[in-house]
């Protein structure tokens, strides 16, 4: 998997003072919401180069409260943390044509309804497109079996740059992927 093109070194966010899952899923759909556009426009203008055209829909910005409603939809199914501080919310929509991600870092932890009854202050949420049946299950195996690396998380809660965090997030990837 290239963890370089599912999340952008823009979609990082770290030492955010946020109190409740809630206003943490919406922070997370807002930067969705500008990653998806992005994606979509970069999508569009190689479609537009390769002599396709996009359709009308496809240039609008894509809407942060829907996504923000996508993802509470999926929490009301049951919490999307896995405990030991981390959660992966996640939603399949007609939004994206790409699979983006955003990653949030919090000062201090928060109740995400974990399993464990800890704090969660690591947080990835992911947006992908519904034809994504398979990779979403693959994506997210992967971001499972990353944050399940306590060095890993330790690391990057010893991290206080954006830049440092995205780096860990790709260098991480790349070590898996020698072993």
């Amino acid at each position: 998997m290239n963890f370089d093109t599912l999340i952008s070194s823009n979609a990082v966010i770290s030492d955010h003072e946020i109190k409740s899952k809630k206003r943490a899923l919406e922070l997370l759909a807002n930067k969705l919401a500008e990653e998806a556009t992005q994606a979509n426009q970069a999508d569009n203008n190689t479609s537009t180069d390769n002599g396709s055209q996009g359709s009308e829909q496809d240039s609008e910005t894509v809407n942060a409260l829907d996504i923000f409603q996508l993802l509470l939809e999926r929490e009301k199914l049951g919490s999307t943390s896995m405990g030991h501080g981390v959660a992966l919310p996640h939603a399949r929509t007609d939004l994206t044509k790409n699979a983006v991600a955003v990653f949030l870092k919090l000062d201090n932890g928060i109740d995400f309804d974990s399993p464990d009854q800890q704090p969660t202050d690591l947080i990835l949420a992911l947006l992908v497109p519904k034809h994504y049946t398979d990779e979403h299950l693959k994506i997210l195996a992967y971001l499972a079996t990353l944050f399940s690396d306590e060095i890993f998380c330790d690391s990057i809660r010893n991290t206080s740059s954006n830049t440092e965090i995205h780096k860990q997030l790709i260098n991480w990837q790349v070590t898996s992927q020698a072993s």
